[in-house]
């Protein structure tokens, strides 16, 4: 009797260790879950892993747009290759879409423009970020912080898509409305973005 007790204890304690170590584990794989959106172009699909955890201000302001469906109908207006491809500001026909207010700069993050990182596009001044982003098609290690005027925040790496990516970077690109250098020839229109 003694012996059975002490088996059914023994059993009952190794279940609860195999229990707690498979909480452990499947809570450190949730916790490094990241979310991803979806970015559905009219040259194919590009699925962005964000860095929440490293650029949290930034993540909030790209997810607030995506979230108000923001990013719809605008392009890809500024393709440089070997460089980047920049979009979420501009439609069609050139004219700038109206954005919230601008962020503080979340470039002290340890993230680096690698190549198919995407980062925040902004002016000279450091907090000028709204909606604009570029992706990375080359290791831009410039432009991270320390490196040039305080850097560009990166945000989020492409998981999918490498080659729509690939193909927006290598569009014949012109002076388009008299101003806007790096316009593709064609349109590259940002159909949707949603959060998977």
């Amino acid at each position: 009797m003694k012996k059975k007790s002490f088996f059914n204890k023994y059993k009952i304690s190794i279940t609860i260790v195999i229990i707690l170590l498979l909480s452990a584990i499947l809570f450190v794989s949730l916790s490094n879950k990241h979310d991803e959106v979806l970015i559905k172009t009219n040259k194919g699909d590009i699925v962005i892993e964000l860095y929440e955890n490293k650029a949290p201000i930034t993540v909030e302001n790209f997810k607030t747009y995506v979230n108000e469906g923001f990013y719809s109908g605008l392009v890809f207006h500024r393709v440089i290759k070997d460089f980047m491809v920049q979009g979420g500001g501009f439609e069609i026909n050139g004219v700038q879409k109206e954005t919230r207010a601008p962020i503080v700069l979340e470039s002290n993050n340890g993230l680096s423009n690698e190549k198919y990182t995407i980062a925040m596009a902004r002016t000279n001044s450091p907090n000028s970020a709204t909606s604009q982003f570029f992706i990375n098609t080359n290791d831009n290690t410039f432009l991270d912080y320390g490196l040039r005027d305080q850097g560009y925040a990166v945000f989020g790496k492409v998981v999918k898509g490498f080659d729509v990516v690939d193909e927006i970077e290598n569009s014949q690109t012109t002076t388009k409305y008299g101003y806007m250098k790096n316009w593709p020839v064609e349109d590259i229109i940002i159909e949707s973005v949603t959060i998977l």
